[in-house]
């Protein structure tokens, strides 16, 4: 199966001259339709640097990123989940759901009601008329989870999703996100510093001093 995207010999370095900061470097991979990967490392080993460039959110200094039959990333097939859900205080959850919809040209009603099957798939769909302040922690995560889903994108990226999350929780939220996955036939990158979390996963890499290695054998 031919690469979803790649990375050939990407570096991200921030500043210059001697005030300069390497985060990754030499990175070559590739994510395929269905893949599932933990991407496992120490907080500063460039994690976070890898997954905002494979979602666009930020450029390599060398090297490229590629994805096969296009000139760029194409619009809306990447979708993030951060450490923190990022809603937006003034939005109820069915708004926050449907907002990015709003902002890539769809229609009002249809964001309306992709937003709300979205979060009827998630197992929230009750919460669609609170605000943000009134969700717990693994309620908040779900509907980015939903938010996500609401657009089918073909790769996921979670950023440290359950980070300020209990152990149960956690693992929810993991399982939540393959299975939304699965649903959309994506690709799954899951960043995270927890072993239980990552063993959920069936294909493990490693960050450490800004390289990549893949493929790392794994026992939980």
């Amino acid at each position: 199966m031919s690469p979803l995207v790649s990375c050939q010999d990407v570096a991200r370095t921030y500043g210059r001259g001697a005030s300069a900061v390497v985060a990754v470097h030499g990175v070559t991979c590739a994510l395929r339709q269905g893949d599932r990967v933990a991407l496992m490392g120490p907080s500063g080993s460039g994690k976070t640097t890898l997954l905002h460039l494979l979602a666009g959110l930020d450029r390599p200094t060398a090297g490229t990123i590629a994805w096969p039959g296009l000139d760029e990333r194409p619009r809306g097939q990447v979708g993030v989940i951060f450490q923190g859900p990022s809603l937006l205080p003034p939005l109820d959850v069915a708004e926050n759901v449907a907002l990015p919809l709003l902002i890539a040209g769809c229609a009002e009603g249809e964001a309306r009601r992709r937003a709300l099957a979205a979060l009827a798939a998630v197992g929230v769909e009750g919460l669609a008329a609170q605000l943000p302040e009134e969700l717990s922690g693994g309620q908040a995560q779900r509907v980015a989870v939903a938010r996500v889903l609401a657009g089918s994108p073909r790769l996921i990226i979670a950023d440290e999703p359950t980070g300020q999350l209990d152990s149960a929780r956690a693992h929810q939220v993991v399982d939540l996100l393959t299975e939304v996955a699965g649903r959309l036939d994506a690709a799954l990158l899951v960043a995270t510093h927890d072993p239980v979390v990552a063993g959920r996963l069936p294909t493990h890499w490693e960050m450490r001093d800004g390289a990549l290695r893949e493929d790392v054998p794994w026992s939980s």
